[in-house]
């Protein structure tokens, strides 16, 4: 039989392929590659031909967006395609399925669960690296193309954006490769819930919807991304949940009490352990003999094998909480890790946020400060700081630098970084950006030139930041980082260049995109870090 790989790039075979006979392509379908499908499970732990990979791998960048939040079947030996009809299209048969069910099956059934988690967590792992890369490229020129096509519709007049022959808002870098492959994850988070067996305390991570009702924790064994030191952890916490008498939360209104599991390790190898906990109407002498028998076990019993430097516990009755909501409290070893990067020290606290590829953050901070071009004639405000690390790996560059951090122990982390590293021109200032930085700016006396860098979450800045910097005179460039540049990072590019709106209050010149330049931050994944440049 033919090779199914021409498959993938046209529903005819190539020049000189008999196409088989009609029985008989009923009689194989598992070698049929179709739109929206996997691989066959025969190839699914090989590697895959480069052209036939990327081809596979753009198709998922071109999935529409009804598919992109696909889900498992709970049934794996079921194909909820089987029924559709065969001589339907694609969008045909998805509408047919639309209607509520127990969820839409992800491709190659047959496969394993962790095999299935693999290609929800991390769906690029088959490629070689040199093939991500033209992924993410051609996924970033989208997003810039995105950002002129609403820029014309929002009336720019910026020659820069309006007569540019390549569709894009600025010039598009190559992307700058992470220097680490595998097991790069400095940080790993866990989930508790039933397993595919049906087991409730599996500890893993997520496969399916909450809508679909058909999630389903796999174990995090075969994710190339994870370091081996974060699965042993988590494998350790699930055999203390075997022994454990008390029940899993899986619910809050369904009672429980273990919850989720983060991992946080550095580079010389120290290991933390975060275990969140729902203590019900549990009483203080419940909670401590719980507390014990966790510390027991990660010290001197079968964990002890994870040779933890610091293990935190947290009662919590929210889905989220900071340490100010729900303290981390210290069971075992010391209150925090630490790593170097640029040749700086940082202190971790359980939730401070750091860049969780520690090798490739270096690379994204050198871009940054290469893209800045502070100098000692400039103030650099750093916004959602985190732990302080690019303002810090930047201050030799300005003659000043302001954190801002909503995380109150991720700002007392940045002062003690700028301390220990005898750095004295940091100040950080602990609060919502909206709140703090508008007053910073109102209350300037000088009209020192600012660069601005800011490295929002994927909720992107709050309209009065964005305000607030617009309507700065003194800023002349700012750098915008995101992992998710199509999502609400887009509405802030829009804010920020847009024609002068005195309704919204966007009275200040409109920015420039000057230059985009992607750092791979997150191999084997769709994502990575695009740092625009913009200038007014």
């Amino acid at each position: 039989m033919p090779s199914p790989c021409w498959c993938l790039r046209s529903r005819k075979p190539p020049r000189g392929v008999s196409t088989p006979a009609r029985g008989q392509r009923r009689a194989e379908p598992e070698r049929r590659i179709r739109f929206g499908s996997g691989l066959p499970c025969e190839w699914a732990l090989k590697p895959l031909p480069s052209a036939m990979a990327l081809s596979w791998a753009r198709r998922l960048i071109r999935r529409p967006a009804c598919l992109k939040g696909v889900a498992l079947s709970t049934a794996p030996e079921e194909d909820c395609r089987q029924g559709a009809g065969r001589h339907e299209t694609p969008r045909k048969r998805w509408m047919k399925e639309k209607k509520p069910r127990q969820g839409y099956s992800l491709p190659g059934l047959e496969c394993s669960w962790e095999e299935r988690l693999s290609r929800v967590a991390t769906p690029l792992w088959r490629l070689a690296y040199e093939e991500q890369l033209k992924v993410k490229a051609e996924s970033q020129k989208k997003v810039l193309q995105t950002l002129a096509s609403r820029l014309r519709e929002h009336g720019t007049d910026k020659l820069e954006i309006t007569q540019r022959p390549d569709g894009l808002c600025c010039p598009l870098h190559p992307v700058v490769p992470s220097p680490i492959v595998n097991g790069y994850r400095n940080k790993s988070t866990f989930s508790v819930n039933r397993g595919p067996d049906g087991n409730p305390k599996t500890v893993g991570n997520y496969v399916g919807t909450g809508r679909a009702k058909n999630i389903v924790c796999v174990r995090a064994n075969r994710l190339q991304n994870v370091p081996e030191k974060h699965k042993q952890v988590a494998q350790c916490y699930e055999e203390f949940l075997q022994q454990s008498p008390l029940d899993p939360c899986l619910l809050f209104h369904e009672g429980g009490h273990w919850r989720e599991l983060t991992v946080r390790t550095n580079s010389s190898g120290h290991t933390m352990a975060i275990i969140t906990f729902h203590p019900q109407d549990l009483n203080q002498e419940e909670l401590c003999t719980q507390k014990t028998l966790l510390k027991e076990f990660f010290t001197c019993g079968p964990g002890a094998v994870c040779a933890l430097t610091s293990l935190y516990f947290q009662e919590s009755t929210m889905t989220r909480s900071s340490h100010q909501q729900s303290p981390y409290q210290l069971l075992y070893g010391e209150p925090y890790i630490f790593e170097e990067v640029l040749g700086l020290k940082f202190r971790i606290s359980p939730d401070a946020f750091f860049q969780i590829n520690t090798a490739g953050a270096e690379v994204l901070y050198q871009t940054v400060g290469k893209l800045s071009q502070a100098d000692k004639n400039t103030i650099l405000l750093d916004v959602c700081c985190g732990t302080g690390a690019i303002g810090l790996s930047l201050a030799h560059q300005a003659s000043k630098v302001v954190g801002v951090e909503v995380v109150e122990q991720a700002v007392e982390d940045a002062r003690w970084n700028a301390a220990i590293n005898g750095i004295s021109n940091c100040e950080f200032h602990s609060g919502k950006a909206e709140v703090v930085l508008p007053q910073f700016l109102m209350s300037r006396e000088d009209d020192q030139p600012l660069v601005v860098v800011v490295n929002p979450s994927r909720a992107g800045l709050h309209y009065r930041v964005v305000r607030a910097i617009r309507n700065c005179e003194a800023t002349r460039t700012l750098i915008y980082v995101s992992c998710k540049p199509d999502g609400e990072a887009m509405r802030n590019f829009l804010e920020f260049c847009c024609p002068p709106d005195s309704r919204k209050k966007l009275v200040g010149e409109p920015f420039v995109p000057l230059l985009a330049v992607p750092v791979d931050m997150f191999p084997h994944t769709m994502h990575c870090e695009l740092v625009m440049v913009f200038t007014r």
